[in-house]
């Protein structure tokens, strides 16, 4: 089977954290955040009054696990900026299934057009 990107290609422990890592809903609201500027982890606690700061710390470090955020120190200060290449093992799990599901389709119409060219002769 001709695939676009191998199986192997996607490093299972990553995609698994980054999976977690995206499936709780405060954490997915950080990466929102930091998405386009990097922000300050004091800042990223303002945004989220409901929960304590050390509970946004320990969100900040599953995402800074799963490689989708950067911390840069800036004096005291911890900066967070998101890292849209800590989404490639999802990329291409979704390319590898969307990729899969196209190659499948392609051979049933395939087969649907031999057999109507048969019929018809």
């Amino acid at each position: 089977m001709d695939r676009a990107l191998a199986p192997e290609a996607i490093d299972p422990g990553g995609l698994d954290a980054v999976a977690h890592a995206l499936s709780d809903r405060t954490r997915r609201g950080l990466l929102r955040l930091v998405r386009d500027d990097e922000r300050a982890a004091g800042e990223l606690a303002d945004a989220f009054p409901q929960i304590s700061r050390p509970a946004v710390s320990q969100h900040l470090r599953v995402l800074y696990g799963a490689g989708l955020v950067t911390i840069r120190a800036d004096g005291n200060r911890r900066l967070y900026r998101a890292r849209a290449e800590g989404l490639a093992d999802v990329w291409r799990f979704v390319d590898e299934m969307w990729a899969d599901r196209l190659a499948k389709l392609k051979v049933v119409a395939e087969r649907a057009e031999r057999a109507e060219r048969g019929a018809t002769r």
